[in-house]
């Protein structure tokens, strides 16, 4: 038989496999995938609102010390703290634990979850006391900068609030 009088054609490949639409695990890793990134996005925003605070207060904080270095008015700076500390402290914590609070009550609140208490026998005690002397009157019993120290740390570390009252 003669090659050229059969009725033979060329192989006819199948069309390639299109990568749409994607199979069924394909769109089930993209949902996942997507709501990872939801959930990462959501819990670093939490974060970034949580310590907006924080950074505010500690901006606050060089303020009234940049003041206290002009002015030198102790009584002044602890008053200016002792706000300063109240309101980031309200931001911080549910407003019913912390509102009410004074005197040792609210050097106890403060104290808590430092590592080491700075205000119910430390400098931070001046919070209590400094704030209600005659403006620019003698504070040779206060170190301001530990009482600054104090309140940056506080300011810095985040609340703990179970176990506080």
């Amino acid at each position: 038989m003669d090659p050229a009088a059969l009725p033979l054609r060329d192989i006819r490949l199948p069309d390639p496999v299109s990568w749409w639409p994607p199979a069924p695990g394909w769109w089930l890793l993209a949902a996942v995938l997507a709501a990872l990134l939801f959930w990462l996005a959501a819990r670093v925003r939490k974060a970034h609102r949580q310590g907006h605070a924080r950074r505010h207060a500690l901006k606050q904080l060089k303020k009234l010390e940049a003041k206290y270095d002009r002015d030198g008015d102790a009584v002044a700076l602890a008053r200016g703290l002792s706000v300063l500390v109240r309101r980031t402290m309200l931001a911080y914590a549910p407003r019913a634990d912390v509102a009410g609070l004074a005197g040792d009550a609210w050097l106890d609140w403060l104290d808590n979850g430092l590592a080491n208490p700075q205000f119910r026998l430390g400098a931070g005690r001046a919070l209590v006391e400094l704030p209600y002397r005659k403006p620019n009157s003698e504070h040779g019993d206060i170190d301001v900068n530990t009482l600054l120290y104090a309140v940056r740390m506080r300011l810095a570390t985040p609340v703990t609030t179970e176990g506080t009252g």
